[in-house]
């Protein structure tokens, strides 16, 4: 059995022995293996060097082709592109030669851009061979925009009428026509594109302002005309009212006008366009306003004294028109304020030189009434000044402008004024109403003056300047109480009050001259009082001499003739009712108790006879009262 065991383990070990002579030879086969690949590796590196050295060169070239391929590419491309325009421009050219009309606006417009376009990029490249591509791309352009100038125009014509009646639309109240939405959209397109390509002025505002301007001076023009013939006077002396000068229908007429053909180019132009365009669009009716007014200024000068209210209204109306416009547009005041500026200066002539013509007229008088009656130009200059009231508001600017008194001075009167009056000058507040109530005091003051020192010259008789003069004041008073004068004056008529004192103190000199002969002598020397009473006429003249007692009958005499002669002219005096009352109380007033006196002391001296004494209390009176 140990044999066994040895013989089975003999044969495990000679097993393994041979297991293990296979590993060495199989390890022996790798190692040659190995070595061999080795070999082949460095065989295989030199080898890529030499294939590295060679190919390096070719890869800087093939690098260099490729990049000289791309090149020419891209030279090519850009031939392909600078050829396309001049390949379309056949194309372009039938769209240019149809028109926007046949077209299509938009389609019109765009071919013009794409050839505004390739014209830019051929400047770019400044390819000499593109030059008459150039030129004739460049014709083609100018033949659009002429026909784009062309089409606008007639749109544009086609769109406005020669004229309106303007009445139509003021005196119902409606707003004056615009261009259509439709055709306001395809001007605004055409203008759009000129604009962004115009280098000097858009052509197309010369064109609006040409077509529109001559619908707006066709459609004023008969409103021009009405405002120069409505104010030809029919009769001379014919003062002038207001509201009666077309100007003012022409004025509210040309502001709506205006302010609707503002609204039509603010939807067509660029903003930076609309104070230029407004101004050339309104150019040529504002030429024929300008006109106008220089026409009645004209007529204005010619009848100052009548007719200065119409430079007055024609100032407010149109300072009225070029706030208004300013206000909404921002433009035309300038032209305006020269536009205005004849009648402007004319109204503030005016004012020194209605005071001038007054005291002219009262010169050149070469009678006055024989019986105190007034002149007409009392009621003539009051009648102006109440007609001024109506146009106080231009007047109150003239007024502030010259300042307080200003009107007194010739040269103060010239001072210029160019600018268009502003709103706020023509607030007639308490400065503006004051410095016309001095204007008007003044006047009076000035009318009164040159009355007395015409009478003076003319009247015989201290009692008929003073009637005269009475009589004028009263009219005065009467038609400042009688009009819109009455607030602007209440409490400025001192002046008046001086005249009327004055007047009452000459028709006084006459019963200071026949109260003088109700005078006579008390002895107050003398122990015994004369007695009073009804025994007082009697004892008075017992104690007088024959001379004292002829003395007195002389007195009543005399004064029987000296006041039945100031009673007879008295009478024949015409006097406005107030007047007669004022003079007749003062002459009552100084002469009733003098007489009454006198006739109480001395009425015996002819025994109730009426040698001597002529007139009782009760009798003298009654003359008294029969003076009223």
């Amino acid at each position: 059995m140990a044999v066994g065991l040895s013989n089975g383990r003999h044969a495990a070990d000679e097993e393994a022995r041979a297991e293990v002579d296979v590993l060495n030879s199989r390890l022996e086969k790798t190692t040659q293996l190995t070595k061999k690949i080795q070999v082949c590796l460095g065989r295989l590196e030199a080898t890529g060097k030499s294939v590295r050295d060679v190919s390096g060169p070719l890869t800087g070239e093939t690098k260099k082709l490729q990049t000289l391929g791309n090149n020419i590419d891209a030279v090519i491309a850009a031939i392909e592109r600078l050829r396309q325009p001049a390949d379309s421009k056949n194309d372009e050219e039938a769209i240019i030669r149809q028109g926007p009309e046949k077209a299509g606006l938009s389609n019109y417009l765009n071919s013009i851009k794409r050839l505004n376009k390739a014209l830019e990029n051929m400047k770019t490249s400044n390819l000499r061979a593109n030059q008459q591509t150039m030129a004739d791309l460049q014709r083609l352009i100018k033949s659009g925009n002429t026909q784009l100038e062309n089409s606008f125009d007639k749109m544009l014509r086609a769109e406005t009428p020669r004229s309106i009646e303007p009445l139509n639309y003021i005196t119902k109240n409606n707003p004056f026509p615009l261009l259509t939405q439709d055709k306001i959209s395809r001007l605004s397109l055409m203008n759009s594109y000129v604009s962004g390509n115009s280098l000097a002025e858009n052509p197309l505002i010369k064109i609006y302002a040409d077509v529109r301007g001559q619908y707006l001076s066709q459609t004023l023009v008969n409103l021009a005309y009405a405002s120069v013939n409505t104010a030809k006077k029919k009769s001379p002396d014919a003062i002038y009212r207001a509201g009666t000068n077309g100007i003012g229908m022409y004025a509210q007429a040309m502001e709506g006008l205006f302010l609707a053909e503002y609204d039509n180019l603010c939807n067509i132009f660029m903003r930076q366009d609309w104070g230029p365009a407004f101004q050339m669009t309104c150019q040529a009716p504002l030429a024929e306003l300008a006109r106008t007014i220089r026409e009645l200024n004209n007529h204005i000068k010619a009848h100052l004294s009548t007719d200065c209210y119409l430079a007055y209204e024609v100032t407010e109306i149109m300072s009225n028109l070029s706030n208004n416009i300013e206000e909404r547009t921002g433009e035309l005041k300038t032209t305006l304020a020269a536009a205005l500026k004849p009648v402007r200066e004319t109204g503030k002539l005016s004012l020194a030189e209605l005071l001038e013509d007054t005291k002219r007229k009262v010169g050149g008088i070469q009678a006055l009434p024989s019986d105190g009656s007034p002149v007409p130009i009392v009621s003539e200059t009051m009648q102006r000044l109440q007609t001024m009231v109506d146009f106080l508001r231009p007047i109150s600017s003239i007024m502030i402008s010259l300042g307080d008194g200003g009107w007194r001075s010739a040269a103060a009167a010239n001072t210029s004024m160019d600018g268009i009056p502003s709103l706020a000058s023509f607030d007639i507040g308490a400065d503006g109403k004051e410095i016309f109530a001095h204007y008007c005091t003044d006047t009076i003051d000035g009318l009164m003056s040159a009355l007395e020192q015409k009478a003076r010259v003319l009247m015989k008789g201290k009692s008929l300047l003073g009637v005269f003069l009475a009589n004028s004041v009263t009219i005065i008073e009467r038609m400042i109480r009688d009009s819109d004068l009455k607030p602007l004056l209440e409490g400025k008529l001192n002046g008046l009050d001086s005249w009327r004192k004055k007047a009452k103190a000459f028709y006084s000199e006459a019963c200071k001259d026949v109260s003088m002969h109700l005078f006579d002598v008390i002895h107050t020397n003398r122990t015994q009082r004369p007695p009073s009473g009804s025994s007082e006429s009697a004892s008075i003249l017992k104690g007088l001499s024959s001379k004292d007692k002829d003395s007195i009958k002389a007195k009543f005499q005399i004064f029987n003739a000296s006041f039945d002669e100031l009673v007879s002219r008295h009478k024949t005096y015409s006097m406005e009712r107030e007047v007669r009352h004022m003079l007749s109380k003062d002459m009552q007033q100084m002469l009733e108790p003098l007489y009454n006196r006198f006739w109480d002391r001395y009425h015996e001296i002819d025994k109730g006879k009426g040698k001597y004494v002529k007139y009782d209390k009760s009798s003298i009176a009654a003359v008294f009262l029969s003076l009223y």
